[in-house]
């Protein structure tokens, strides 16, 4: 089978629209809502959970077959265990505040939802080429919702992007603007997903009938 055959491509592009995790099957909502409030934890979140997704697709893809049935559950968080630490230490080391702002919801990507359903639906029963454009694309798919809803929540919570001010202080003198201090707030979160998911169906979802 061709490395970018139809089917490997709708692995890899299917969870960034048709399947996408959180839009879709709206799982990995709990992460979503506490690392969104600005953009920059949003991003690291958004490539460690692709990281950790592809790699993991991989290995349990390769071990499959040697896997008893009756512990695969266990063998697969072993395995995201151990990718989670790996990634949670690279970031410690190479982007501390970062880390300190995502906490311990790095450490809770073990329990991610979206990662053991790649893990168990796909993993172990593909091959590691396609289960790593699995993983990739679900992790994309599950990034770029963070990236529009944690852009969106530091723009007009604060008035920044990446720590940097786009929102000019003389607009806040002349014009008397505030920063809407809701948007800092997690349940706007849980709004502004549901805003996404309610655009992505009723406007750009196929019509199943």
């Amino acid at each position: 089978m061709s490395l970018f055959s139809k089917q490997n491509k709708a692995a890899f592009m299917e969870p960034l629209h048709l399947n996408n995790p959180i839009m879709v099957q709206v799982l990995g909502i709990c992460s979503a809502l506490a690392v969104t409030s600005q953009l920059k934890p949003a991003l690291v979140m958004g490539l460690a959970v692709t990281v950790i997704t592809a790699f993991a697709n991989v290995i349990i893809s390769i071990i499959r077959n040697t896997i008893p049935m009756r512990i695969r559950i266990i063998v697969q968080l072993v395995v995201v265990a151990a990718l989670v630490t790996i990634v949670n230490q690279v970031l410690k080391a190479f982007a501390y505040d970062v880390s300190v702002q995502l906490s311990v919801y790095v450490g809770l990507i073990i329990t991610n939802c979206i990662l053991m359903g790649r893990l168990e639906a796909f993993a172990m029963s593909n091959k590691p080429w396609p289960s790593f454009l699995d993983g990739v694309g679900n992790g994309l798919g599950y990034a770029i919702i963070l990236i529009i809803v944690g852009a969106f929540r530091e723009l007009f919570g604060r008035g920044s992007l990446l720590g940097f001010q786009l929102i000019p202080q003389s607009f806040y003198d002349t014009v008397g603007y505030m920063n809407n201090g809701m948007m800092t707030m997690s349940c706007t979160a849980l709004i502004l997903i549901g805003v996404v998911i309610w655009i992505n169906r009723a406007f750009f979802a196929k019509d199943d009938k």
